[in-house]
């Protein structure tokens, strides 16, 4: 049997594991209760994302998103949270160019080093006349998120953005 017959028989080997990988792993993501963050763990918020195809109608909403899920987080009291100039800091220090903040990991390492013990990331999304907001809580030390939240609101509706924002830091605690 030549090169050619190997090949052809190790391409479905290859793929039915690379299924089952898939599969296994996409089973054990359902397993039991999401971890319950620490108490008292610092926190540090990124600037959401915004995943709408067209402009927003409301300028500089991310910072706005993100500042209102820090005030959310900071009135409930149970975790201290890492200020935007303390990451800041910490991105100039190590010389990171914002081009690497793409970078999930590098995010949770910039987190790590500000003190922060979990990190919340997430995106908003225009679509017609909805906006789409959602979270995550990452652990810094692990990368894993430990819970999501998914708000929506009217895609002109300023304070129902807000409020999404608020709603949705709530449930990550």
């Amino acid at each position: 049997m030549g090169h050619r017959g190997y090949d052809s028989l190790l391409r479905p080997a290859f793929l039915f594991l690379c299924i089952t990988a898939v599969l296994s792993g996409c089973a054990a993501l359902g397993k039991g209760e999401p971890a319950e963050p620490s108490a008292n763990a610092a926190v540090a918020v990124w600037d959401l994302e915004d995943l709408s195809c067209s402009p927003a109608p409301f300028p500089d909403m991310s910072v706005m998103l993100s500042g209102q899920i820090i005030e959310t987080v900071r009135q409930k009291g149970e975790h201290e949270v890492i200020e935007r100039q303390k990451l800041l800091m910490v991105l100039e220090e190590q010389r990171i160019g914002s081009s690497s903040l793409a970078d999930e990991d590098t995010r949770l390492r910039l987190g790590k080093l500000s003190g922060a013990r979990l990190m919340i990331f997430g995106a908003y999304q225009v679509v017609g006349k909805t906006m789409r907001l959602d979270l995550r809580l990452v652990d810094v030390e692990t990368g894993k998120i430990l819970k999501t939240s998914e708000k929506t609101a009217g895609a002109k509706d300023l304070n129902g953005w807000l409020s999404a924002a608020s709603h949705a830091a709530r449930e990550l605690f």
